[in-house]
């Protein structure tokens, strides 16, 4: 078996900023050069935190997000989350075949680790998609990284919030 050159990253724990840190991954990657596609989940359909993005329009930064409604997933009723399951799993798709292709040199799985927590996906199927990465460079992103997938991952990010005192 040939050794994989890509890199796999996980940025995980119960801390703001997951999903700024793969952003400012990518902007840096975008700035070496490098084409960027992140893939964002269980946000809604309208996430604020990425929207400026489309104004860096030089930049080969892609965002794709499959959800229809404007609603976190977790706030849905249980029908509401049957529909988006399907485009949660459109979007899984999508991964993997950017994947297949290598269209991108890194891709952002952004709130991937929700989508198996939410029993949309299992941590095999993760496993599986992860086992499709070759030379591209991975990123993962989620509050509780599933165990079973850290020997695939070559660098592990965890935030934590310390509260140290109270504003007002």
């Amino acid at each position: 078996m040939a050794m994989k050159k890509g890199l796999v990253e996980v940025y995980c724990g119960t801390g703001k900023g997951k999903s700024t840190l793969a952003l400012g991954q990518s902007v840096r990657a975008c700035a070496q050069g490098k084409s960027v596609i992140i893939i964002q989940f269980l946000k809604g359909k309208e996430s604020s935190e990425l929207e400026f993005i489309e104004d860096l329009s030089p930049l080969d930064l892609k965002i794709f997000r499959f959800e229809k409604s404007k609603i976190y997933y977790e706030n849905l009723s249980e029908q509401e989350k049957a529909e988006e399951k399907k485009n949660i799993l459109n979007g899984l798709n999508f991964a993997k075949k950017v994947i297949a292709t290598e269209e991108c040199d890194l891709l952002v799985l952004d709130e991937i680790f929700g989508v198996v927590d939410h029993g949309i996906i299992t941590v095999d199927e993760l496993k599986k998609l992860m086992e499709l990465v070759d030379e591209m460079h991975l990123v993962l992103t989620g509050d509780c990284m599933p165990q079973e997938i850290q020997p695939m991952v070559d660098c592990i990010t965890t935030l934590e919030t310390k509260v140290l005192r109270e504003r007002e």
